[in-house]
């Protein structure tokens, strides 16, 4: 029986077709896991009916926020992994969310929760973030905006520490979120809605530590990360290694010594906007599988 599922939400017909994209890659190259369920979340069902038909173990549900919802940056995120968590079986150990610029190129075994080889049990898998950007430092005070977060989730003290991958900056429990695996039997999901929504509705911090738009557009990832902190016991969160959510987008900014020699060494990569084509080196036969798929590819490198 599958332990694992995978998650996706999209709003159009644009969407859906990434979507595809990202799980035929997983059915391709996920090995164990490529036959696992994937659940899709869509936000407007009426412009989305044409890119999934014909994939095997696929199931569609329709997702609306709550009436009155402010438009709020990655608030259909939070609510799509707490319904999706809600509805899963208690066979259900691992629930993956995948973005919908994600491609995965290995099988990647780290995402269900299980012990693995060289990897003990756990309740969640992340990777650290890419870059500082809003993260907080460990070695000084929580910011305004880390501070309200911790008073609200009431948080005394986090465990542990991360390095963010491009910038190794040292901070305060801060995860990358395009792709990450939770244990759905905890309600973390469930919580992680629940504090959105306390946040959100919390007038002085939206005016004042919360204002502008990078706060408000990380948001989501740092309640997140704060309650994997204050929730799950530290050595029960696995750190995934950098060939997990490695940043495509970001690979000219990331340290030499760092940087993936090819797109098939990674497990999983996200590209954000557009597949960065020529900027790494991409093996002939998966080359030629991207290129039949992906929109508009450039010259081979």
């Amino acid at each position: 029986m599958d332990t694992t599922l995978f998650l996706l939400l999209f709003r159009s017909e644009a969407g859906e077709r990434l979507a595809r994209l990202v799980i035929e890659s997983l059915r391709a190259f996920g090995g164990r896991l490529g036959d696992c369920p994937v659940w899709t979340f869509v936000l407007d069902p009426d412009r989305a009916t044409r890119a999934l038909p014909g994939l095997e173990g696929v199931q569609r549900f329709p997702l609306e926020l709550p009436a009155g919802f402010p438009d709020y940056p990655f608030a259909e995120k939070v609510y799509a992994c707490a319904r999706a968590e809600e509805l899963a079986g208690g066979e259900i150990r691992s629930l993956v969310w995948l973005s919908l610029d994600c491609l995965i190129i290995q099988p990647p075994r780290l995402f269900d929760l299980r012990p693995q080889p060289g990897a003990p049990a756990a309740d969640a898998a992340f990777r650290p973030v890419h870059l500082r950007n809003i993260g907080s430092p460990a070695g000084a005070p929580p910011d305004d905006f880390w501070q309200a977060i911790y008073q609200a989730l009431e948080i005394d003290s986090i465990p542990g520490t991360i390095e963010s991958f491009a910038d190794r900056q040292t901070l305060r429990p801060y995860f990358n979120t395009h792709c990450f695996a939770l244990n759905p039997a905890l309600g973390l999901a469930r919580a992680w809605w629940e504090a959105f929504q306390m946040l959100l509705s919390d007038q002085a911090f939206q005016a004042g530590a919360c204002r502008d738009e990078l706060h408000q557009v990380f948001l989501h990832q740092a309640v997140l990360s704060a309650l994997v902190g204050k929730c799950l016991a530290w050595e029960r969160v696995r750190s995934l290694p950098p060939e997990y959510n490695y940043p495509l987008h970001l690979h000219k900014e990331i340290p030499p010594e760092r940087r993936a020699p090819t797109l098939g060494s990674l497990v999983n990569a996200v590209y954000e906007d557009a597949f960065p084509w020529g900027e790494i080196e991409v093996e002939p036969s998966l080359r030629e599988w991207l290129s039949a798929r992906l929109p508009r590819p450039g010259p081979a490198a």
